[in-house]
């Protein structure tokens, strides 16, 4: 009687997202094989065989991928969109995405100081000047804060807060948990770039 055996191997190879593993099966069939139990053997050894590839070649599709597309905002596009919002103060949502954990946010104000200071459990920011000037009161310990949804707070005062003037060109970077609080003067127009993830436990 015929004896087959059969071999089951790995090799790991690296690839940008991490390593890709493939296996090998190698059958060995002693030399009185018979036309019969080939034909009976062979359909399942290929089976074996080719189900693990397919899977990995699933996942390299899956991994080359990408999710989202780039975003290019050309100087005369950022230009006519400050204009705009100079005319009339507010914000202009640049960039949202469903995939990525990143919004993009031109805003202009005149005049406006927050009432209270907030932070966020799962938010960072990015402010960069691009026109104007303004105050941010930072950090410190918040006084009696209050939830307005998940993971986003209040607070009428931050005790030990320190206070910083930006102007044209300047940027400041807010992690997600320091209280900040904006006072503008006179006018300024920003770039907001925030992340988003989950909050911290």
């Amino acid at each position: 009687m015929e004896i087959h055996r059969c071999l089951l191997w790995q090799t790991t190879g690296h690839a940008p997202s991490g390593n890709i593993r493939t296996d090998v099966l190698h059958c060995h069939m002693a030399k009185n094989q018979t036309r019969r139990t080939f034909l009976r053997t062979a359909p399942l050894a290929a089976a074996l065989a080719t189900v693990p590839l397919s899977e990995h070649l699933l996942r390299a599709e899956a991994v080359a991928a990408s999710p989202e597309s780039f975003q290019f905002f050309t100087a005369q596009s950022l230009s006519d969109a400050t204009t705009k919002l100079q005319a009339n103060p507010g914000n202009d949502n640049l960039y949202a995405s469903k995939t990525l954990p990143l919004t993009i946010v031109l805003t202009t104000e005149q005049k406006k100081v927050a009432k209270e200071f907030e932070y966020h459990e799962g938010r960072d920011h990015i402010v960069q000047i691009t026109d104007g000037t303004t105050v941010y009161d930072l950090g410190g310990t918040p006084q009696s804060p209050h939830s307005t949804r998940p993971g986003e707070w209040l607070a009428p005062a931050s005790q030990g807060a320190k206070t910083v003037t930006l102007h044209k060109g300047d940027m400041l970077m807010i992690p997600r948990g320091t209280p900040h609080k904006r006072s503008t003067e006179t006018s300024v127009t920003f770039l907001l770039i925030s992340s988003t993830g989950s909050s911290r436990s």
